[in-house]
């Protein structure tokens, strides 16, 4: 009887996971490759495309050290004091997971925008933030914010601050010690940090979409490129920029599940 409900229990979540997953994941790379390969590659290699790739690669690189650094700072600051608010400075990091990207994206309109606390300012100094690539960087940031930071700050506290006293009491500059003592320990939870913030970076649409106007080959990431291609019937080069997002993705679960084992194995 026992057995029986092992079985089922295995087969609902096995059957929930077809439906909401594997279908539809298996439903993208059939349409994309339906027609054979050329209609593929023709569609992945337009301009419009192109340039969401580049916009998209651009963007990421922008706000994935800017993060790192961020991340490593907060989770050093919260680590290694006890201070009052420091509960309050750990919920303020976490507000992205809550917050919808979509009321992110128009916080950042109602400051940066033309009629918004900013805008005049911004636009007598010639500075566009909102529908350019400042305001599409910002976004991303924001959504991004807490990945670095919450991996980082568990290996931290797991790590403890002996080692890194040792260090000091020889001499160690704090340079030294961040390199040669806290980045060898922290590497695996950094690296981790990184690859989501990454993923989520490059596969944002929410935030982006409501600052950035989603001009096809101006302002248009991959995810928007998936919606605009989309809405006007280029359905292969839709599902195509889909595949390419679905890779990613997959992507990132593999060196996920590599960094897993290496900081299971130290």
């Amino acid at each position: 009887m026992q057995l029986n409900k092992h079985y089922l229990l295995v087969a609902v979540a096995v059957g929930y996971l077809a439906l909401v997953l594997f279908i539809p994941g298996a439903a993208v790379f059939y349409e994309a490759f339906h027609l054979g390969i050329k209609p593929f590659l023709s569609a992945v290699s337009s301009r419009d495309f192109i340039e969401a790739v580049k916009l998209t690669v651009i963007i990421a690189a922008i706000a994935l050290p800017l993060n790192v650094i961020f991340g490593l700072c907060t989770a050093w600051v919260i680590a290694r004091n006890q201070f009052p608010g420091r509960a309050l400075l750990m919920s303020i990091i976490d507000l992205p997971f809550s917050v919808s990207p979509v009321v992110a994206g128009l916080m950042i309109v109602l400051l940066y925008g033309r009629n918004g606390w900013f805008g005049g300012f911004l636009e007598n100094i010639g500075v566009k933030i909102i529908f350019a690539l400042p305001g599409m960087v910002l976004a991303t940031i924001f959504v991004t914010l807490p990945f670095v930071a919450r991996e980082v700050i568990p290996v931290l506290e797991e790590m403890g601050s002996e080692q890194e006293e040792a260090a000091r009491s020889l001499g160690a500059s704090d340079w030294e010690i961040f390199w040669r003592v806290i980045l060898p320990n922290i590497r695996w939870g950094l690296l981790y940090g990184v690859l989501l913030t990454n993923s989520r970076a490059m596969g944002e649409f929410g935030a982006v979409s409501v600052v950035s106007g989603s001009i096809l080959g101006k302002t248009s990431t991959l995810p928007i490129f998936v919606e605009q291609a989309y809405k006007n019937y280029h359905t292969e080069a839709a599902f195509g920029a889909a595949v390419i997002l679905a890779l990613l993705g997959v992507v990132t679960l593999v060196m996920k599940e590599i960094v897993e084992r290496r900081v299971h194995q130290h």
